[in-house]
This record gives structure tokens, C-alpha cells and sequence, in this order.
């Protein structure tokens, strides 16, 4: 398995940016990501912070998310690495941040220095499995493993950790899912603007994710798995579904999404 073409620089000075996702409905992915990183000799901290300001950008409110931006910025100044738990977020972070702050040269400079040390939380772990000094996955209670690889992962992050740290895992098979290049139909607010696309489209995905015959669901964003997680509840369909650095974990206390 080759390592993620990231241009990821490693340091155990960390700075996790936890998405207010995660925060606010799951902060055990937060637990779960600075557990393992901090088993690899990582020093984890949580700086204050708040959004990542995708909702305001979304809706075309440029300058609040500007100002969130900033706010970002200043809060990880002093940290070597930002871990983020979220491709979404990453990306955002990583691609739109020095073009909000276009025209205003001093931030605008410091948004590309937080952009370069902004990681995807996979490609991250994965990157310090390539140099010796992560270990490696245990095996889990789960075998066939359905990786949902969000649109944020495969095409603006471009994330290649996660299917490779989940073919690591001792005894674990890891299950194409058909249709995997397709939305989940979450997209933020999109799901809340076009409710009914978006739930047709997580159903073409359960449908999907039912027929594969899995034991879990895994991803690294957390709102795609939610929005699976529920439809597969109403689908009357018992697979548990978890983030990524849960399923790492391997906590048997922590319950499905």
C-alpha cells in the first residue's frame, strides 16, 4: 500500500480541530482520535475553537466565514500539525480558506501557513505507519468492513489513509461498496434545502450497503455517516455504522451512530 501523497510533515506537536459536528452529536470520535495519537507519542491539544465555517460559505456568506477563518487561524498559531477528523473540514480549511482571505496579504499568508500544516486525520495516522512509528491496527469484533468514502474524501482531499489503514487491520476484509463514487446526498445544506433528492439519494446508498452483506460502515465524515446511519434505521436495517477513528479504537462500549 503506498502512502498518501498528502505533502503531510510529521510532528507530535498536534493540534486537533475537532468540527463542531463532531463536538456537539459525537464528541467520542474527538476521544477516539486523540487516544491514537497520542498511543503513536503524539502530544494532542484542543485549542478553543468553534466552526470551520463551511455552513456560512456554503450559503455564500463570504465575509462571516472570513472572519471564521481567522478565528481558526489565530487559535492553531502555535501548533505543528492541525488533525482534523473531517475530510470536509480539512478541506476547507486547505483549499478555501487562503481564497477568502484574498486582498488582506497578512492573513491571507498565515491561511496558507495553516493550510500546509492541515491534515486529513487518516492520511495522517497512516503517514506515521509508513515511518515505523504507529502500530498497527488490532483485529476487531467486526470482519467485513463497507468503507463509505465521502465526496469530500475522494475528491477534494483526496483521501487514500483510510482504506489503508482498514486493510491493515488483522482479519478484517475490506468491502468495496458499489456505488461508492456517489453522494451520499448529506452535502451540508443541500439535505435541508433538497430534503427529498437528498433522501433518495441515501437510499440508493442503504440499498446499496444492504445488498454488500457488511458487518459495519465506517468513514471519515461524520455528517455522511449520520445521514447513512439514519436511513438505515428507518431502512428497519441493523448495521451498525462509525467513524473512522472509533473504529480504530475499539472501544466495545461506544455504541453505533
Amino acid at each position: 500500500m503506498t502512502a498518501p501523497s498528502n505533502n503531510i510533515t510529521l510532528s507530535k506537536n498536534i493540534g486537533l480541530f475537532v468540527s463542531c459536528l463532531i463536538d456537539l452529536t459525537r464528541p467520542s470520535v474527538g476521544f477516539a482520535v486523540a487516544r491514537l495519537l497520542e498511543d503513536e507519542g503524539c502530544t494532542v491539544t484542543v485549542p478553543p475553537q468553534s466552526c470551520c465555517g463551511q455552513p456560512a460559505y456554503n450559503n455564500g456568506n463570504r465575509a462571516e466565514a472570513a472572519d471564521i477563518a481567522i478565528a481558526a487561524i489565530r487559535a492553531f498559531e502555535d501548533t505543528d500539525q492541525v488533525i482534523v477528523p473531517s475530510a470536509s473540514c480539512a478541506g476547507m480549511i486547505r483549499h478555501h480558506y487562503p481564497a477568502l482571505l484574498e486582498g488582506r496579504a497578512e492573513w491571507q499568508q498565515k491561511a496558507k501557513d495553516l493550510a500546509a500544516r492541515t491534515s486529513e486525520f487518516s492520511d495522517y495516522l497512516w503517514a506515521l505507519r509508513r515511518e515505523g512509528r504507529a502500530k498497527a491496527s488490532p483485529a476487531l469484533r467486526f470482519h467485513r468492513i463497507g468503507y463509505h468514502e465521502s465526496c469530500s474524501a475522494r475528491r477534494e482531499m483526496q483521501v487514500k489513509g483510510a482504506a489503508a489503514l482498514l486493510s491493515d487491520i488483522e482479519g478484517a476484509e475490506l468491502i468495496d461498496l458499489p456505488g461508492n463514487e456517489e453522494c451520499c446526498g448529506f452535502g451540508g445544506l443541500f439535505s435541508v434545502k433538497f430534503d427529498e433528492i437528498s433522501n433518495a439519494m441515501a437510499e440508493t446508498k442503504t440499498r446499496k450497503i444492504i445488498a454488500a452483506d457488511i458487518d459495519v460502515v465506517t468513514g471519515v465524515d461524520l455528517g455522511c455517516l449520520m445521514n447513512l446511519a439514519g436511513k438505515l434505521k428507518r431502512e428497519g436495517s441493523n448495521i451498525p455504522v462509525y467513524h473512522l477513528a472509533e473504529l480504530l479504537a475499539n472501544d466495545p462500549s461506544t455504541p453505533s451512530i
